[in-house]
């Protein structure tokens, strides 16, 4: 049973509330280090950063529409091996999700973290962003965050959402050991915590969090807000099914790719580090581009860029987020997360699947299922085993 608690919102400072909730889990004798979002000395520049001083914790700022990588790839890098100390991960939904696709692919661990997921409010694209935030940065983030929670989430100075938030239908964080709640609050007198293991209600009881009972109008606010989502989403699949139904549409589609694989480097469930793409299987003679352009009179180059997009589809479908992280690294804005999600969908629809939501359900294919897709194996097939 979750246990909630309640922080009360001095001066209607979110952020510094927030602020002070992290600072108080530094200074407590449960977590050794923070993991959150920092505003870097650089101009319009929000990275993850690993903080272990409770005073560096002025320029935090997790509610920044700013999400220039997904920061499972950064838990991986600090959980392949156990830390030896205790580490807060503060991550968006689909952050935490990512994760624990990379747990189940043995590239991270559960050991000595302390999960802390954030209602998600969205973020733009990284060029979007750095025009958004202007000259002062943080001040910025106040203008996003009281106009997305006021229900005011259109457009903000010309900039939009990335297209990857406005359909995501999962704005609350699962998977978590602490969930701050900001949507259905009144964000300018309090938050809502919610202690969702037992080592987050361990944590939670440490700081003397009061309690309380979540608020009502919490969950209607957030059916109503996936609600919304599901049905863009469901929209953009259609077009996007439409637009790639065949391997001609599908050429046009990536018409734009030019090998540069930022796509792949961004993903955070694209783990191998010895990618095939990246040897000489596709590090083809000169004869051989030659020769296949006399064959035909001519060839695009460069070459296998629609089969490295549908050699990723196959290695990452099962485990894609959509956390849009793939459309934010293109240089040439080819809406890949809308194809990648699209495809994922009807993926993990199969199985029965959804990637992120379970620690414990394994990923499709890395096990056998004797009673899956029977009309393709046969039923006499497994008799015989």
């Amino acid at each position: 049973m979750s246990a909630f608690s309640k922080i009360d919102v001095k001066d209607k400072d979110l952020l510094a509330s927030l602020r002070g909730l992290f600072r108080s889990m530094l200074e407590s004798d449960k977590i050794n280090a923070l993991m959150v979002p920092w505003h870097l000395p650089m101009k319009n520049v929000v990275m993850p950063t690993l903080i272990s001083d409770p005073e560096n914790m002025d320029r935090a700022d997790p509610l920044a529409p700013s999400f220039p990588m997904n920061a499972a790839k950064i838990a991986s890098k600090l959980t392949k091996r156990q830390p030896g100390e205790t580490v807060a991960l503060v991550m968006r939904s689909c952050e935490i999700r990512a994760f624990v696709e990379l747990i189940k692919l043995k590239q991270g661990s559960l050991d000595d973290i302390v999960i802390v997921g954030i209602d998600c409010l969205g973020a733009y694209n990284n060029t979007d962003y750095a025009g958004f935030a202007g000259e002062d940065s943080m001040a910025s983030t106040r203008q996003f965050y009281e106009s997305v929670l006021d229900g005011k989430p259109d457009a903000i100075k010309g900039v939009d959402l990335a297209g990857a938030c406005k359909v995501c239908e999962h704005p609350v964080p699962v998977n978590a050991d602490i969930i701050i709640g900001l949507y259905g609050v009144d964000y300018n007198s309090q938050l809502l915590v919610e202690a969702a293991t037992p080592n987050g209600e361990d944590i939670i009881q440490a700081l003397n969090l009061s309690g309380t009972e979540e608020s009502p109008g919490r969950r209607e606010t957030i059916v109503s807000l996936i609600l919304d989502r599901t049905v863009k989403r469901d929209e953009m699949f259609e077009e996007i099914s439409n637009a790639t139904s065949s391997i001609e549409k599908l050429s046009v589609y990536l018409a734009k790719c030019v090998n540069c694989y930022n796509c792949r480097v961004a993903c955070p469930v694209c783990y191998c580090r010895e990618c095939v793409f990246i040897t000489d299987v596709f590090d083809h003679d000169p004869y051989q581009y030659l020769q296949w352009a006399k064959r035909k009179g001519k060839i695009k180059m460069p070459t296998d860029t629609d089969f490295f997009h549908l050699t990723r589809m196959a290695h990452i479908g099962l485990t894609c987020v959509g956390c849009g992280q793939c459309s934010n690294a293109c240089p040439n804005n080819i809406p890949l997360t809308e194809l990648f999600r699209t495809i994922a969908h009807h993926a993990q629809k199969a199985f029965d699947y959804e990637a992120g939501r379970s620690v414990d359900e394994p990923i499709p294919l890395s096990v056998f299922g004797d009673s899956e897709y029977e009309e393709v194996v046969g039923i006499k097939l497994r008799s015989a085993q």
